[in-house]
C-alpha cells in the first residue's frame, strides 16, 4: 500500500466548536488521525465525545473552524461548494440510525435513488441479492421488518459505489439479533466492495470487528489502535 492509500482520509488539527460567549461549548479539541484506503474504521466513545459532528465533517455536511480533512489529497476546505457537492454525491455513502425512506417507492426504487447519483453505479440486481433482498424488492418500506428497512438504507448508500460510506450508530435502534445481521452485512459489502467503513458507535464489542479503531473522549483522540486480531461480526456477543 502506498502512502497516499495510507493516508486516503487525513484528518489535521481538526478544531469545531458551537456557540459563542458563555455558552461556546467546544467539541472537536485538535484531531488528528488517519484512515487508510479500504480500512474498516470505528469512531468509538461516549456521547459528547465529538464522534457524530466529526462524522458530518467528513461528509461535507457541516465545517471546521481550523484544521483540514483531506481525501485522497484533496482538502475539502479547497473544493468551493460545487465542488464539495459533486464530492458528497459521487464519493460519499450515508447510513444512518434512522432509515429515511421513502414510503411510495418500493425496496428496488428506493436503491434506485442513490444510482442515480452516481456515473459508476452498482449492478442493482446483484446488490439486491447481497443484502438479503430480491425477493423482498417490490415491497414497500411499510411492508418490511426495521432490520429490512435498514438494509435497504444501506443498499442506497452503497449503489453510488462510494469511496467512503459513513454510518452514523447504524444498528442503535435495532435489538441484538438484527444488529449483528447488519454488522455482518457491512462487513461483507466492505470485504467485497473495498470502500473505505467509518463507523461511529458507543458500543464497545463493534472494535473487535474494525481494522482501525479510533477511541475519543472530549473532543480529543484518546488511543489510535490498530486491531491485529479482529474477529468476524458473527462472533461478536455484548
Amino acid at each position: 500500500m502506498s502512502e497516499q492509500e495510507k493516508k486516503f482520509l487525513e484528518i489535521v488539527d481538526l478544531e469545531k466548536s458551537f456557540g459563542c460567549g458563555e455558552t461556546k461549548q467546544d467539541v472537536l479539541r485538535g484531531m488528528n488521525f488517519s484512515v487508510a484506503k479500504g480500512e474498516f474504521c470505528v469512531l468509538l466513545g461516549p456521547s459528547g465525545s465529538g464522534k457524530s459532528t466529526l462524522l458530518n465533517i467528513i461528509g461535507g455536511i457541516d465545517g471546521a473552524d481550523s484544521g483540514y480533512i483531506s481525501i485522497n489529497g484533496d482538502k475539502l476546505e479547497e473544493l468551493g461548494e460545487k465542488k464539495l457537492t459533486q464530492y458528497r454525491r459521487k464519493h460519499l455513502g450515508y447510513v444512518f440510525q434512522q432509515y429515511n425512506l421513502i414510503g411510495n417507492l418500493n425496496v428496488k426504487e428506493n436503491i434506485e435513488v442513490g444510482a442515480y447519483l452516481s456515473d459508476n453505479p452498482l449492478d442493482i440486481d446483484e446488490l439486491l441479492n447481497t443484502l438479503g433482498l430480491y425477493k423482498h424488492r417490490h415491497k414497500l418500506p411499510n411492508q418490511l421488518s426495521g432490520g429490512q428497512q435498514q438494509r435497504v438504507s444501506i443498499g442506497r448508500a452503497i449503489v453510488k459505489n462510494p469511496d467512503i460510506l459513513l454510518c452514523d450508530e447504524p444498528t442503535g435502534a435495532l435489538d441484538y439479533a438484527t444488529s449483528k445481521e447488519i454488522l455482518k452485512l457491512i462487513e461483507e459489502i466492505n470485504q467485497k466492495y473495498k470502500n473505505t467503513i467509518i463507523m461511529v458507535t458507543h458500543n464497545e464489542a463493534i472494535k473487535d470487528m474494525a481494522d482501525h479503531v479510533i477511541k475519543l473522549r472530549d473532543g480529543k483522540v484518546r488511543k489510535s489502535i490498530i486491531n491485529t486480531e479482529k474477529i468476524s461480526a458473527a462472533e461478536l456477543e455484548w
